[in-house]
């Protein structure tokens, strides 16, 4: 079918406005057609933070499904998604250029060919669900609902592949919604995607010709899907008014913020100074006021972990009978004797002891770590000449004064069903990091919503403590008990809330998504064995 032929399909039948709008989408060829893909994604990455745009989800998932629909070959459809793949991760995902231009002196030169490689790469995921779409070849719901599949799929190859990239997965959109992010304690964020993919490209069935008698149904996806969002935000709600989990007695956070630029962070001539910042604003609040102390990832940007005097004077921060938790490089040598470096935690006594490390294991590529090491010998973006080495992995802490922690460094808050250990259960969630390399741009927003949507998850509070913003502490229901902004000096007085039990998406992980999936595609097989006559119908036909 030619784009005139999928566009006089739209035309003769379906709803409205609608009809014409869909005819004009379809009927695009060449560059226009890839253009408006283009803008059709970057127009659904406003829905995610900060801007949570949510009403340009549904042109943009519409106007995709009508471009699909209208591809003259499956080359077509899987290019069309590629484009909408490329706008969309480009206006979602621009700010990793900004961690480039830290150092422009060593790697300006590839803050654009970064983004846009990585953008195009990501691309790959939604092009890949277009195709999947058009080979099936169905119309009406089925098509609708093999779309939802198919994006939501994509979305959870994104975020394992390659040691994944799960950034602003489309269910990020509801974290403008206490209500709405409720249904995550049970299907995990890709349940909310595949339930915002249904309802934002529902109203692309309004154009398809059906008939006179049956254009009527073509209304009634659309309306279904705004039940069900209204129920999932009641049910989310009522949640909400029936949890309040109380403080854990005794324990007074003191989250410190100290806004260190990213530029002066690792500066010789900086490092003392930025690390006897922490120490001012630290022992700037009187005694009393907190029992433990958090400073964010890599504050201490030195080894402590073999320093003993160093150690004895960050003990300075702690509290009576409490600890300091603070981010710092950690070194130790292999079998060979070969250095080997860690991005790690440490928990600090009043004596100045090591009470607990954790080393972080999920690492950065080509920040942290350079991928083919043999083949691709180039500096990697943070600082030192070695790469860093992988923790062991999700840990529990026990720690002294405290529930059990799960300790999260940086971009590790953001891999759903993974934040917490299998073994032993924390009673809390801390992520340090710092999202001072990425600067005033979207990036740190969406990497507190992610780390948000784990605590809703799990069911545990987090507790944030970023160099430079956004810290914050979120109760197990994903609520602010308080926040700091971003790009601001400041410390943080906070209790530790209580987690709750265990909820059903810590139960039963991914299986729970990935069983709606497998249902959904076993729904879609059915109506088309229908309606190609292999199965009779026993009941009249809906939206078929």
């Amino acid at each position: 079918m030619n784009s005139k032929r999928a566009a006089g399909a739209f035309w003769r039948g379906g709803t409205g406005i609608i009809t014409p709008i869909a005819g004009y989408v379809a009927a695009l060829d060449g560059w226009r057609r890839s253009l408006l893909g283009f803008g059709l994604g970057a127009g659904a990455a406003c829905a995610l933070p900060p801007a949570h745009a949510l009403p340009l989800l549904v042109p943009a998932f519409a106007g995709l499904l009508w471009l699909i629909a209208a591809s003259s070959s499956p080359w077509r459809a899987a290019l069309v998604g590629w484009w909408f793949g490329f706008g969309h991760f480009l206006a979602a995902c621009y700010w990793v250029g900004a961690a480039l231009l830290t150092d422009p002196d060593k790697f300006a030169w590839l803050a654009l060919p970064a983004v846009i490689g990585l953008c195009a790469g990501l691309a790959l995921f939604p092009a890949l669900a277009a195709l999947a779409v058009f080979i099936a070849r169905r119309r009406g719901f089925s098509r609708l609902l093999l779309f939802a599949v198919a994006w939501t799929a994509s979305e959870w190859l994104r975020g394992h592949v390659l040691s994944g990239f799960p950034m602003n997965l489309i269910g990020t959109s509801w974290t403008i919604s206490e209500g709405m992010i409720q249904m995550v304690a049970v299907t995990g964020v890709y349940g909310l995607s595949f339930v915002t993919i249904l309802a934002a490209a529902a109203p692309a069935l309004m154009a398809e010709h059906r008939g006179q008698v049956a254009a009527a149904k073509n209304w009634r996806p659309a309306a279904l899907m705004i039940l069900v969002l209204a129920a999932i935000w009641i049910g989310g709600t009522v949640r909400l008014a029936l949890q309040n989990p109380p403080p854990v007695a005794g324990v007074k956070l003191l989250i410190v913020q100290a806004n260190i630029p990213q530029q002066l962070k690792w500066r010789a001539d900086a490092r003392q100074a930025s690390m006897e910042k922490h120490m001012r604003m630290t022992l700037a609040v009187p005694p009393g006021i907190a029992s433990h102390v958090i400073w964010p990832e890599t504050a201490v940007p030195f080894d402590v972990s073999n320093n003993s005097r160093l150690a004895a004077w960050l003990a300075k921060a702690v509290p009576e009978s409490g600890l300091l938790f603070t981010g710092a490089p950690r070194q130790s040598s292999d079998s060979t004797g070969r250095p080997q470096w860690w991005n790690s935690l440490h928990a600090i006594d009043a004596g100045g002891n090591l009470a607990a490390t954790y080393d972080k294991h999920h690492l950065v590529p080509f920040g942290e770590y350079m991928p083919l090491r043999g083949i691709m010998d180039f500096a990697k973006l943070t600082y030192g000449n070695i790469d860093f080495s992988s923790g062991a992995g999700a840990q529990t802490l026990q720690v002294p004064g405290l529930p059990a922690v799960g300790p999260l460094i940086c971009y590790e808050a953001i891999f759903a069903g993974a934040v917490a250990s299998g073994d032993a259960r924390p009673g809390w969630l801390l992520n340090v990091t710092n999202d001072g390399w990425f600067g005033n741009t979207a990036g740190p927003y969406q990497h507190l919503q992610a780390a948000r949507l784990r605590a809703v998850e799990e069911g545990l509070p987090m507790v944030r403590a970023a160099n430079t913003g956004i810290s914050a502490v979120i109760d197990p229901l994903g609520r602010f008990l308080g926040r700091l902004p971003l790009g601001s000096e400041g410390v943080l007085h906070a209790a530790l809330p209580r987690a709750l039990g265990r909820t059903p998406y810590t139960v039963m992980g991914d299986w729970t998504i990935i069983l709606v999936l497998i249902i959904s595609l076993g729904i879609a097989i059915w109506r088309a064995m229908r309606e190609t006559g292999h199965l009779k119908p026993t009941h009249s036909k809906i939206n078929e």
